[in-house]
């Protein structure tokens, strides 16, 4: 039983700091996707995309999405990279995607996917890329649009 009003009131308006860490995780992932939203949303209107086409926020929620110009260069990587591969974007901005490549990466994919990009045919392939570390994990490449 409470012994005085002060008790009963500090219990009332106590929170666990777990609970605190919870929302503050998902306010900053929140963030993230509100961040990168914006910006594919900016890429987007630049290049006159469909974006219903692509479903972009469902993209950005679930997947790793990467942006290259004409060149391969990365011009855009959302968040969710450095937990893919444990770069972080300002360290992949301005690269290709062949910086995740390595030993055990197929050259029959890849150059199944560089004859799509040739020709401009969209295209879907699996193959291993690496991480930061060097271990290795499966990657599933799309490519839908092109902008000539």
């Amino acid at each position: 039983m409470k012994t005085n009003l002060s008790e009963e009131t500090s219990d009332r308006n106590s929170v666990p700091i777990l609970a605190w860490d919870f929302h503050c995780e998902y306010f900053r992932e929140l963030k993230a996707f509100l961040a990168d939203l914006k910006r594919m949303n900016k890429i987007s209107n630049q290049f006159v995309w469909n974006q219903e086409n692509f479903d972009i926020e469902e993209r950005i929620t679930k997947e790793v999405v990467l942006v290259t110009d004409l060149n391969l260069k990365i011009i855009f990587a959302s968040n969710g990279i450095k937990k893919m591969t444990g770069y972080t974007e300002d360290e992949v901005l301005g690269k290709t995607p062949k910086m995740f490549q390595g030993p055990a990466t197929s050259k029959v994919v890849l150059n199944e996917i560089r004859e799509a990009i040739q020709q401009q045919v969209p295209f879907n392939k699996t193959l291993k890329n690496y991480k930061k570390t060097e271990k290795f994990t499966n990657a599933t490449l799309m490519q839908y649009l092109f902008i000539i």
